[in-house]
């Protein structure tokens, strides 16, 4: 393993032993032994953040726009998550470019839009086209390159760095914390690279992390996996609960296409292995992980796919080359691109045969080393098996963009993770609530045509309830939901005083993580619970009690409007 690869799984590995489900406050180890020295530094803010992705990204934007001092850490040299470090495009809904998400957020799109026309030689056919999509991808109305949301998402923060009201720790790791009862006293936080240890200490502490890495260094209460519906009483749910039934991650890889170019090279150690893999699920896959098909995520279904790196249209059958593509060559002055560059996040690099959640360290390293090994093959496969529409076998110029992704095995530097730790809330946001099936059922035809309205909503959002396979050999579960409001009792965790979730893992459900779990919610998230700290601060109360007064609930909820957050569906 070459040094930036090891320093990428160094960042990936959980900080401890593996846990099954809660741990208790008396599992917490405490630090009192721990000496001054052995430190490197110390660093004290209002706000500390843990993790950089879009998440703490909005909770650090927030904070800092409201006068607070803040520490972000982030694990790889990237902040982003999703969109940039995991190579993953935006996820929307169909209405995003107007409402339904908090106005630093269509700040964000329309500040790539213009990145690309600051910066690009673009036509004009493309420069003049209000909704610039750089890569014309069929996910999302703005696929754009990984490095451009860093770029993006930095200027957004430059302010508050340049005045120091905010210091960000790339490749730092979180290895410990101290807790005082129902309180986070400080976060001790590994340079990956240096192996300096920083002492992190504040008012407020913020788990933004990809999987929920600071709840089981807390002791605070969490849920991993499938709630049974003994439980939850949710439709979908099953039958029994299982804490290790989590989503599918997978590790994404940029690639473009060279015709006449041979670049195939050795193939990956695993690839006998996974070009004969079927799934063992229910109910049953399609048939070969590395096919193009796959099952049909409502029907369950066998349904074909396609794939031609030209992009042309494939007889009503999705062209995989077209879904996440960030450059259309088209886009942009002839001869500045020699072909598309596309994101591969398919169904056929799912990773679900493992878990990154609560697993013993090797687990984890295996776990990632695999799935990387699974993306390599599919892209080998690519390169030499796949059947063309020509009726030929492989498209042997395709090459993986390192550049793109910044590293050198071309892979993106984190995992897309779907699933993680969820405290547990105050208040749990159910299927009942949101799945548009279930709804109905417990309110009726008639009120069951809106999801449920939250008193004390602090944002809004929309997704289908979209649950990719999972580690126990479940299908995939995909069915309609409604839009959404998020609940401030969701942000709130039934015990702890000073710590809020900020990104997957709020309360909610292993079935309603599918419709909360993507980009514009996690921002929304992020950014609510910022303008909470800062509310909270100012007014000199507990979190808590911002939801349970309700004077001091609608005076938050009028901070958040003024500050462009909808908190209502209209």
């Amino acid at each position: 393993m070459n040094r930036r690869n090891f320093l990428t799984y160094a960042a990936l590995l959980g900080g401890g032993a593996a846990t099954n489900g809660c741990m208790t406050l008396q599992s917490i180890k405490k630090y009192p032994e721990r000496k001054k020295q052995t430190l490197s530094r110390e660093l004290n803010a209002d706000v500390i953040i843990l993790g950089g992705g879009m998440g703490g990204f909005a909770t650090a934007l927030a904070s800092c726009r409201n006068g607070l001092s803040v520490i972000m850490t982030e694990e790889t040299d990237w902040i982003g998550g999703q969109v940039s470090q995991q190579g993953v495009p935006p996820d929307e809904h169909q209405w995003i470019e107007t409402h339904g998400a908090p106005q630093s957020y269509r700040e964000y799109r329309n500040r790539v839009r213009d990145y690309y026309r600051n910066n690009y030689p673009l036509t004009e056919t493309a420069r003049n086209r209000v909704n610039l999509n750089p890569g014309d991808g069929s996910v999302s109305r703005i696929c754009h390159e990984p490095r451009v949301a860093v770029s993006v998402l930095t200027d957004m923060l430059s302010p508050f760095l340049s005045s120091g009201k905010l210091r960000i720790l790339l490749n730092h790791k979180i290895r410990s914390s101290e807790v005082n009862g129902d309180q986070i006293m400080n976060v001790e936080v590994k340079n990956i690279q240096t192996g300096d240890r920083v002492l992190l200490t504040g008012d407020s502490f913020v788990d933004a992390t990809e999987c929920g890495d600071l709840l089981p260094l807390t002791g605070t209460e969490y849920i991993t996996g499938t709630e049974s519906k003994h439980d939850t009483k949710e439709l979908h749910a099953p039958e029994k609960a299982d804490p290790m039934n989590n989503q599918a991650f997978t590790i994404c890889f940029a690639m473009d296409y060279q015709p006449g170019r041979d670049n195939v090279q050795d193939p990956p150690k695993e690839y006998d292995f996974w070009r004969k893999y079927v799934p063992e699920m229910t109910p049953p896959w399609s048939g070969r992980l590395l096919d193009l098909s796959y099952s049909d995520p409502r029907t369950l279904e066998p349904k074909k796919l396609g794939f031609d790196p030209s992009g042309k249209n494939l007889d009503g059958v999705l062209n995989l080359w077209n879904y996440r593509r960030i450059i259309n060559r088209h886009n942009f002055v002839e001869g500045t691109y020699d072909g598309d560059i596309t994101i591969v996040n398919w169904p056929q690099n799912d990773f679900f045969p493992g878990n990154l959640i609560d697993v013993p360290e090797k687990e984890f390293q295996r776990n990632i080393e695999r799935a990387k090994q699974l993306s390599h093959s599919l892209f080998y496969w690519l390169q030499t098996e796949a059947p063309r529409p020509d009726g030929g076998n492989g498209w042997r110029g395709l090459r993986l963009r390192r550049d793109i992704m910044g590293t050198e095995d071309g892979m993106a530097k984190y995992p897309y993770i779907r699933e993680s730790r969820r405290i547990r809330a105050e208040f749990t946001v159910l299927e009942e609530h949101v799945g548009a099936e279930n709804r109905r059922l417990v309110a009726g035809n008639i009120k069951g045509k809106r999801s449920e309205a939250f008193f004390d909503s602090v944002g809004i959002g929309y997704y289908h309830i979209d649950l990719h396979p999972s580690s126990r050999g479940n299908n995939y579960v995909d069915f309609s939901s409604l839009p959404f409001q998020i609940p401030l009792g969701a942000l709130l965790p039934q015990r702890m005083n000073n710590l809020l979730p900020a990104n997957k893992n709020i309360g909610t459900t292993h079935i309603t993580n599918g419709c909360y779990r993507l980009h514009p919610v996690e921002w929304s998230i992020g950014e609510a619970v910022g303008q909470l700290i800062a509310f909270a601060k100012k007014t000199k109360v507990p979190f808590r009690a911002v939801r349970e007064r309700r004077e001091l609930l609608s005076d938050f909820q009028q901070m958040l409007h003024k500050q462009g957050i909808e908190t209502e569906w209209h």
